[in-house]
Formats: structure tokens, sequence, C-alpha cells
């Protein structure tokens, strides 16, 4: 049988422990026999887990009897790890062991030097720490998990679910998958990736902006059909000088910034009315429907009509 090694550090986060435990654990093999002995592992007695306390089964010398270990996130990941936990990793993956994390514990992941070199992935609003911190791994905050075949990891705690999944699918087919996801009230694969959950929020300017007011203006025009001569206009300058001088105080250009505000005020209209996807191209000052599905998918990751389904308020 397949063992799973979930290694619960001090002040792991429950929802990251205990996510890959239900999802392997949910697995059955085509005759009704489990398909995952799953183990918890840690290097301490007593794990603080926050508002509880648990007690691990298995010490780190479980992980070289695993054939998968899961790290999932804690607080304040640490660097370096606690003694033990790194030569233990990187000996269960001298001898190919598969290793994963889930969300911020990529961290720990990384922490191991393991990821170097790879694409890796976190919950999206750690992905600009992780970048800092570990400058030779290439973090891709738009995606719910990056396989590198024996490594993989995973965004925010719910991606994990689907990263496992995925693995399970991998062990032993779409079927065994597909009943772990029923299990799990998990679709087998959601459309688009993390970008989708990420507030695309206004770029500050920096305080005393001379474009400030260029700025407020656009976002109050976003649904007219405005040119870079319309926008130098407005600000009294040459297209030239308004290029240079908005990507030096914004750090992009003018119809860039006009693109992601069109795409901001789809989301709060997707979000908050119940208009067709036309209307909404239009309010939002897209040329064409086709145009606005294909520059929304491409910024936020997945189509208007999912972003409605995941995320629009049931009082609408």
């Amino acid at each position: 049988m397949h063992t799973v090694a979930v290694l619960a550090l001090d002040r792991v986060i429950p929802f990251d422990l205990s996510a890959p435990i239900d999802a392997f654990g949910w697995a059955r093999l085509p005759d009704g026999r489990e398909a995952y002995r799953v183990w918890v592992c840690s290097d301490r007695e007593e794990v603080n887990a926050g508002s509880f306390t648990i007690r691990a089964q298995y010490g780190l010398d479980a992980l070289a009897e695993a054939d998968t270990i899961i790290l999932p996130g804690v607080e304040d990941p640490p660097d370096p790890l606690p003694p033990g936990v790194t030569e233990a990793l990187r000996a269960a993956a001298a001898d190919g062991t598969r290793i994963a994390s889930v969300c911020v514990g990529a961290f720990l992941f990384a922490a191991t030097g393991l990821l170097d070199g790879l694409r890796a992935t976190t919950h999206w609003i750690a992905a600009p720490d992780l970048a800092a911190r570990y400058p030779r791994v290439t973090v891709d905050p738009n995606v719910l998990y990056v396989d590198n075949g024996q490594f993989l990891t995973s965004a925010g705690a719910a991606a994990a679910l689907d990263m496992c999944l995925h693995m399970i699918r991998t062990d032993h087919g779409s079927a065994v998958a597909a009943h772990a996801a029923r299990m799990s009230v998990m679709p087998l694969e959601r459309e688009g990736g993390q970008a989708q959950f990420i507030v695309h929020d206004r770029p500050p300017a920096p305080s005393g902006a001379t474009f400030e007011p260029l700025l407020n203006w656009l976002e109050d025009n976003c649904e007219k059909d405005l040119t870079l001569e319309d926008i130098a206009g407005r600000a009294g300058m040459s297209t030239r000088t308004l290029n240079r001088r908005f990507r030096e105080q914004t750090g992009t250009t003018p119809l860039q910034w006009l693109h992601r505000a069109r795409v901001r005020r789809a989301q709060y209209l997707l979000e908050t009315t119940s208009h067709p996807v036309e209307r909404i191209a239009a309010q939002a000052g897209f040329g064409s429907p086709t145009a606005f599905r294909e520059r929304f998918r491409r910024v936020v990751g997945t189509s208007p009509q999912g972003y409605r389904k995941a995320f629009r308020s049931g009082s609408v």
C-alpha cells in the first residue's frame, strides 16, 4: 500500500494538515480497498496547532518509509528548519520519494533547497515573499498547483485538494480520483487557476503623483472607447511623454492600466448584477464580447461565467 506521510511541524495550520489526510483517506481502489495508508509525522511529541494540540503517531524516521511526503504550512515558516527536518527530507528525496507542499508549506519546501531551479506556487498573497526569500525558486502565483514530477507545490489551502486529487489520478487513474473528489465534494478539475481569487486592486500611485487626477478620470470613464491620443489630450501632453511619465509613476502603460480598470469593473458587475455577459462587456468598455472574454481570461485565469459562478453574491 502506498504510504503518505503528512509532516506536522510546530504551529501547523490545521486545514493544511487535514486536507491531504482526508483526500487520500477517501481514495478507494475498484475492489473497495483503501488506496493509501496515511501517517502523521512530527519532530516532536506534541504539536501546537493553534487552538488545539495534536500528538503525532510517528517521528521523522518514518519519512524514510513513505512513498509520498506532504508539507502543510505553518505560521511564520522558519529558516532554517527544526533540527533533523531538512536532512530527513533531503534523504527521502534522494531515495525518490514524492514530496508536495500545501499553501505556505512551500516556504518549508524551499528552505530545504530542493525547489532550487524549479517552478513552484503558494498562496497568491504570500507569493512575493516566497520569491524574495528564495530567489532560486521560480514562483508562479497564478496556478492552483505545480507538478514537477517528484516535487509538487499547491496554492491556498483549498488547492491542496486539487493537488491531492491530481496525485491520486496519477497513481490510480481517473475513476479512483473521481470517487475521492465526490467524497470530498470537489470537482475533479476546477476551471482556471488561483488568479481568479486575486484581488486586482487599483495600483497605488506614489504620494503626490501628478497623474492621480488622470487615474481617477480613467477609472470613471473606462467604459468609453478611449485611445492613447484621448488620454494624452486629457493629460495635456504628447503620447510619447505620457507613456514615459506614466510608466515612471505607475509601472505600466496607460492602455495596460485602462485594461486592468475595465477588468476590475467587469469583476464587480459579475459579482453584483445579473446582467448578461454581452451587456457587461459594453459597460466595462470592451469592444466586443469576444474581446472581453479573451482579456478577462488572460487577467483573471477563468471565463466571465466561471468567475460569476464562483463569486456572485447570493443576494443578487
